[in-house]
């Protein structure tokens, strides 16, 4: 455990007691080690990513690099009417449905996610959550993918914003780089008011493959 409460305040330029609170109420990683709070810098650089943290100094510098978006979700694709009262429920009938990677069972899947939904809840506000495991689980980058579940009702996913969602990114990744930068690009995705409403409206494939195909190559740009 590589942070002190005393960086993470620095890190996100918040007090304290902000950050006590946010450990009060779970909405932050953290450790309780010989009577003292840890952070894992891995695990914040994600929350931060998830959360669409304002840094100002201290950035994660995490860039865009090669992991294309668009591959992704070609093959994880969309499922639509995911029944569900409730997180454990929507993901198990997700994950009936979500492309199995060789050398994994649903079950292994769905743990991996329950587990980490328990740490912290994966909803990062405005009807989206992105359910994925704590540490890569996919051997294989070729089997990594993203699929995109349409829920039939809105649930709580205990977001920080308190809305109900209505849409999953589940990310099943095979690095830790990897895992951030899909991350990266999704959270990317989901400050534009225009690809929210297409997840709202359960656009199809073809429509959000188009629209990441685009921002995939502005995105190259910038890199260049």
């Amino acid at each position: 455990m590589d942070l002190k409460i005393k960086d993470v305040v620095e890190l996100l330029q918040v007090t304290e007691k902000t950050v006590y609170r946010w450990i009060k109420e779970k909405k932050i990683p953290c450790y309780r080690i010989n009577h003292q709070y840890r952070f894992n810098r891995s695990e914040i650089n994600e929350w931060i990513l998830s959360n669409k943290i304002e840094l100002s100094g201290s950035l994660i510098n995490l860039g865009f690099n090669n992991s294309s978006l668009l591959t992704l979700i070609e093959r994880g694709g969309i499922i639509s009417g995911i029944p569900g009262k409730d997180v454990k429920e929507i993901l198990t009938n997700a994950i009936d449905k979500v492309l199995t990677p060789s050398g994994l069972s649903k079950e292994e899947i769905l743990q991996a996610l329950l587990s980490r939904e328990e740490l912290m809840p994966t909803a990062i506000g405005r009807g989206i959550a992105i359910p994925h495991p704590r540490t890569p689980i996919v051997t294989n980058p070729n089997n990594a993918s993203v699929s995109i579940c349409y829920l039939a009702e809105p649930i709580n996913f205990n977001a920080l914003d308190a809305q109900p969602v209505h849409t999953l990114f589940i990310l099943l990744t095979a690095s830790p780089r990897m895992h951030l930068d899909v991350l990266s690009k999704i959270s990317h995705l989901c400050q534009s008011d225009f690809f929210l409403t297409m997840m709202r409206e359960r656009s199809s494939l073809e429509s959000i493959l188009e629209f990441v195909r685009v921002k995939e190559k502005e995105w190259q740009k910038k890199d260049n």
